[in-house]
């Protein structure tokens, strides 16, 4: 749903749709894919704030935990813990960034919040110590989060349930593309090998990103929330009849935003199932990121090289197929479909990742060699990466369409909430699992993501209904 200049001034609400005659209009059908970017406002502005950010951020990834390593000299533990404590603080922020965006304007929060953490960035070269990693650490992830949740409240309000879901997918394809070329330049730094290669590439990481908050200035202001006290402009020479139809419309909105703000998502049971259980699924981030290069590395005999050669399929796959696999997850049933046939992904993709399992001398284990274990690794990672797409274009749907419209940003901040706690956790629970247990590690973690893709379908298949009648 797009806005012209000339309706962004007036003081109604744009997601009502209604034209002059009081009529909705037949949504605007826009074409598919990243050409979408140039026929939306909204869109296109966020499109290109996000391959700016996101190039910093590529950056900003390859390089902070080695300069951290190497230049500062913290520890494995070290680094752990301050990861650990900053995605505990962006549980909190998570809530509070979409909270607010219901109260505030969310598109001056969202400058603000990527302004801040591109200065936090751009900070980091400066830590010399532990405290001082953690308190950036802190700030950046906490800002981050915040951010998210109120670009995720925009979203749900500047768009029809039809366009949600592909404009989140849009975005991630974005996503990709940038940190991919960010990764890249990040790498001339780790060639260089230096301290002032390392500095100088992360600083620029952080204005870049701070300069994608320019782009965000431009966006149109039905990204923000309806004022709770909406007025429409009345003719000079209107009637008593027609001022007391406005009065009383007005009184009638008052009445249901008044509603509407009582409802809060902490007391939406069905929505607070939803978002354990996609921050349960949403742990398969951390088990490519993490579990599987560790995996790799300590209990297969494939070469090191097959970390990267698995980033390198996942981000392929996801730019490729994202858009046209995320289509018709805004319909409840569909969505809550695509995760379910996530969960099954996964079951497979863990089977395979396990079965790579090399020699263990001590287990009296035989294992398989490096041939084999490569083409398992390649099959783990292609149903991986089909089971992250078709989950995330699912749960996009289901927090779009099962959260309280009047309260977009709360619901999306409640949602960010739980993925940033399976987040905070997973690194906790893929090492007790498959890491420490190996066979039978991979076994409970296959459980979990299936269980959690089931209840999700539940879910899904029980909303539908009431959705229809709605």
């Amino acid at each position: 749903m797009s806005t012209s200049p000339a309706t962004d001034s007036i003081e109604t609400v744009p997601a009502l749709g209604a034209d002059a005659a009081g009529t909705s209009p037949a949504p605007e059908r826009r074409p598919g894919g990243i050409r979408a970017a140039l026929a939306d406002p909204v869109l296109r502005v966020l499109v290109g704030a996000t391959l700016v950010s996101t190039l910093g951020r590529g950056i900003f990834f390859t390089l902070t935990v080695l300069f951290f390593t190497h230049f500062v000299g913290l520890d494995a533990g070290a680094i752990a813990l301050i990861l650990a404590i900053s995605s505990g603080v962006g549980v909190a922020t998570s809530y509070a960034g979409g909270h607010f965006a219901d109260v505030f304007s969310a598109r001056r929060m969202l400058v603000a919040l990527i302004a801040l953490e591109g200065l936090a960035m751009a900070s980091y070269p400066f830590a010399g110590d532990f405290g001082m990693a953690l308190v950036l650490a802190c700030i950046a992830t906490g800002l981050n989060r915040a951010s998210n949740s109120t670009r995720s409240a925009m979203i749900a309000r500047a768009f029809d349930a039809e366009h949600r879901v592909s404009t989140r997918a849009i975005l991630r394809t974005v996503t990709n593309i940038g940190i991919a070329a960010g990764g890249a330049i990040g790498g001339l730094a780790l060639l260089a090998g230096t301290i002032e290669a390392y500095r100088g590439l992360m600083i620029a990481a952080g204005v870049v990103y701070l300069l994608s908050a320019v782009q965000l200035l431009r966006l149109p202001a039905r990204v923000d929330a309806p004022p709770r006290e909406r007025r429409a402009r009345l003719a000079v020479d209107a009637d008593t009849a027609a001022i007391a139809a406005h009065e009383v419309a007005t009184a009638r909105q008052a009445a249901e935003a008044a509603t509407a703000a009582a409802r809060s998502p902490f007391r939406d049971r069905r929505y607070l199932a939803l978002t354990a259980l996609a921050g349960v699924f949403g742990m398969q981030f951390a088990l490519g990121e993490i579990g599987v290069p560790l995996w790799i590395v300590h209990n297969t005999a494939a070469p090191d090289v097959m970390v990267s050669a698995l980033l390198i399929v996942n981000t392929v796959i996801v730019i490729a197929l994202q858009i046209p696999l995320s289509r018709g997850s805004d319909d409840i049933r569909k969505a809550g479909r695509a995760v379910l046939i996530a969960g099954a992904f996964m079951l497979i993709a863990c089977g395979l990742y396990a079965l790579a399992a090399g020699p263990d001398a001590a287990a009296g284990s035989a294992g398989v060699g490096a041939g084999v274990a490569i083409v398992l690794l390649l099959g783990g990672a292609l149903f991986h990466a089909f089971a992250e797409i078709l989950s995330a274009a699912g749960t996009w749907g289901l927090s779009f369409e099962l959260a309280e419209p009047s309260r977009a940003g709360a619901y999306q901040g409640m949602f960010g909430m739980g993925f940033s706690l399976g987040t905070m956790l997973a690194p906790l629970v893929i090492t007790a699992t498959a890491l420490e247990l190996g066979l039978l590690g991979w076994a409970i973690l296959a459980v979990l993501f299936v269980a959690a893709a089931i209840g999700i379908w539940v879910i899904a298949r029980r909303a539908a209904p009431v959705a229809a009648s709605a």
